[in-house]
This record gives C-alpha cells, structure tokens and sequence, in this order.
C-alpha cells in the first residue's frame, strides 16, 4: 500500500533518510576553515616565538653570573645571581644608574614634547596658510632628508660652542622645538590635507584665528598622527647616542646609550652581566611606551576610514 505525499514518515524512514542524506556544502566548508584557522594560529606563535625568543633571551641572561658568557649560549642561566642588577643599581664612574635612566627619560620626554608640537605648527602653516614663497620653503624642507646628520654635526657644534651651550641638554633638546624633524613635518602635512576645509571656514565666520583653528579643530583630528609621531621621536631620542656623546662631556649629564659603553670600557675589561643588565632596563621604557600608545593609534588609524 502506498502512503499519500501528505501523510507524516514513520520514524524508520525518518532515520534511513537522515543517513543517505550527504553533509550539506556549508557545514563541510565551516570544518574546513576551522583547520585553517589551527594551522593559520600554530604559524603565528611559531612566528612570536622566533621573534621574542631574543627578549626572553635577553631578560633570561640578566640572571646568569659574568663567567657564564661565552660559555653557556642558552636560555636558561647555570647558577642563576642577581649581582648583576646589583652592580647597575651601584651605577658607574661615580653616577648611580637612576641618574643615568632619569637623563634619558628627560632628554626622550621633552623631545616628543617639542618634536610633536612644532611639527604639527609647521606642519599646519605649510597645509593651511597660503604666503610668498611656500613652494620654496616646502620643497627646501623635503630637501633637507636627503642630508645625511653627519653633514651638520660640525656647523651645528660649532654654533652651540659658541654659545656656551656644549655639557648642556641645549644642543640635543633646543631643535626639536624648531620643527627640525622634516619626516615628521610632511607626515603631519599630508595628513591635514586630506582634511575638507569645511570646518577652517565655519570657523573663521564664527570668528575664530588661525591658532583656534589649529588648537581646537585640526589638533584633535590629527590626534593618530601626532602618536606615531610621539613613539617615533620618543624612540630615536631615547636611543640617540652620537648626540649626547658630541655634547655631553660629565658623566652625570650621561643617558643611558652613553652609560652602556661604560660598561664595556672600564678597567680595559667588558662586564658583560652589567651590560646585559643594563640594556635590558634600557629597553623596559621603550616596550611600555610602544604598548600604551600603540591601542591609541591603532584606534585612531582604524577610524580613518570612517565618514560621519
């Protein structure tokens, strides 16, 4: 007897239909890109712990005795001492290594202060303003990357000599307020005008100035690029070490690139559990600062597609 096509399926037919039946595409697809996504994930930590293992390495190392060097090239220190962080606390020829981090916390502070400052003025006068000569004077600061530093290191000496500025932070901090770093200066050039200049003129008929404008509408917009900015300079200045070593001549105005070398040239030996020590606390201020600005700008670059 035949059933009718509206007539409900019996349980067994139910079952036998559900086993004959193939896995839908999709469901097969989904297991497919679930394998990838293990294998995608396994690559990349492989990769991380390629690239920390030197950092791991490098803290790891902190721990190991100055015989050890040389002889134990692994991860895992033989007879693990904290003499090593005990000697840089002492510090060096005198000056404890507090006075050595706070020179360089200075020196790196003040040089995003005035690097991200007088770059995003210069940066706005030759986007916004329009004057005799602008062409000119762009064009001669994009002429100025291809000057090496160690083209001006002798004119610039020579001027801060005379006057009276060498042994002093003058000569390292002095051109960063001067809008000297033309990378940064074009960078923040092309990020404004990409900007409409919709809002500089309902601005201008509410009756605000060019330095209203800057602070309180071009500021706040070019906030991503002002932090890749920050890092960048905060970076170079916290690592600069031909400047402080043109200048600088007391030991107590010595940041911490200069204070390393100390290290490997007192009593014509290199300690080199103190200088691994050493530069593993050097590199401390740059990780934290990438990690706590880097959500900042992250954030701020993924909002530059956005149109509101």
């Amino acid at each position: 007897m035949t059933t009718s096509p509206t007539s409900p399926l019996t349980s067994e037919a139910i079952f036998a239909e559900q086993q004959t039946t193939p896995m839908p595409p999709a469901r097969r697809r989904v297991k497919r890109k679930t394998w990838q996504t293990i294998v995608w994930f396994a690559v990349l930590i492989v990769i991380t712990a390629v690239v920390l293992y030197p950092l791991v390495w490098l803290l790891l190392s902190t721990f190991k005795p100055n015989s050890e060097f040389g002889q134990n090239m692994g991860l895992l220190p033989n007879a693990p001492t904290i003499e090593n962080y005990i000697k840089v606390a002492e510090g060096i020829a005198g000056v404890p290594m507090w006075r050595f981090f706070a020179n360089s916390l200075l020196i790196a502070g003040v040089s995003v202060i005035g690097t991200v400052l007088s770059s995003a003025l210069a940066a706005y006068a030759f986007a916004r303003l329009q004057f005799k000569g602008l062409g000119i004077l762009f064009a001669a600061m994009i002429g100025t990357l291809l000057l090496p530093f160690h083209v001006v290191i002798i004119p610039q000496y020579i001027i801060f000599n005379n006057l009276g500025m060498v042994d002093t932070y003058w000569p390292l901090l002095l051109p960063k307020f001067l809008a000297t770093e033309a990378f940064f200066v074009f960078l923040l050039v092309q990020f404004i005008r990409q900007m409409p200049r919709d809002m500089d003129e309902a601005a201008k008929i509410d009756g605000a100035g060019h330095l209203r404008i800057f602070w309180s509408i071009i500021l706040p917009l070019i906030k991503p690029a002002l932090i890749t900015c920050a890092i960048f300079s905060f970076i170079w200045a916290w690592n600069d070490f031909l400047g402080p070593l043109l200048y600088l001549t007391s030991p107590e105005n010595y940041p911490l690139p200069i204070a390393l070398r100390l290290y490997n040239d007192q009593t014509s030996s290199s300690d080199y559990g103190a200088t691994v020590t050493a530069s593993f606390i050097a590199l401390v201020p740059i990780l934290l600062f990438f990690i706590v600005f880097q959500k900042f700008l992250v954030d701020g670059v993924a909002t530059q597609g956005l149109k509101g």
